[in-house]
């Protein structure tokens, strides 16, 4: 398994204020998708700045509170997803979402800290 991707998520209701935030420290938006399976409610928008650091900020009216994750992209999800089952990580949810770009799900440590594990479908 090898991590292709890996930076931070901020998980908020008002994505609108944290994109503000970032763009102010320089970050342009360089991808949005408002198409998530199985989350309706979700948008979900890329940034990445000058020297190619990214933050993605994902908007979810179910949220109770802003929660923060890392994303890791992979290029095999099922070694992944095992490997982390392994160390004791659960699924968020009862099945990985699957779409025409990306497989992902969200994983939470023994220890309470989130992750989501995704990887990218190249055509």
């Amino acid at each position: 398994m090898k991590i292709t991707t890996f930076d931070p998520i901020i998980c908020t209701k008002d994505a609108a204020s944290a994109i503000a935030l970032f763009e102010a420290l320089g970050f342009e938006r360089s991808h949005r998708n408002d198409n998530v399976p199985d989350r309706e409610s979700v948008i979900s928008v890329r940034m990445k700045n000058e020297n190619g650091y990214h933050v993605d900020v994902v908007q979810s009216d179910k949220l109770e509170r802003d929660l923060m994750t890392i994303r890791i992209n992979v290029d095999n999800f099922d070694e992944a997803y095992e490997f982390f089952t392994a160390h004791g990580f659960t699924p968020n949810s009862e099945k990985p979402s699957a779409a025409s770009y990306a497989q992902f799900i969200g994983m939470t440590a023994p220890s309470g800290f989130q992750i989501s594990l995704a990887q990218h479908i190249r055509k």
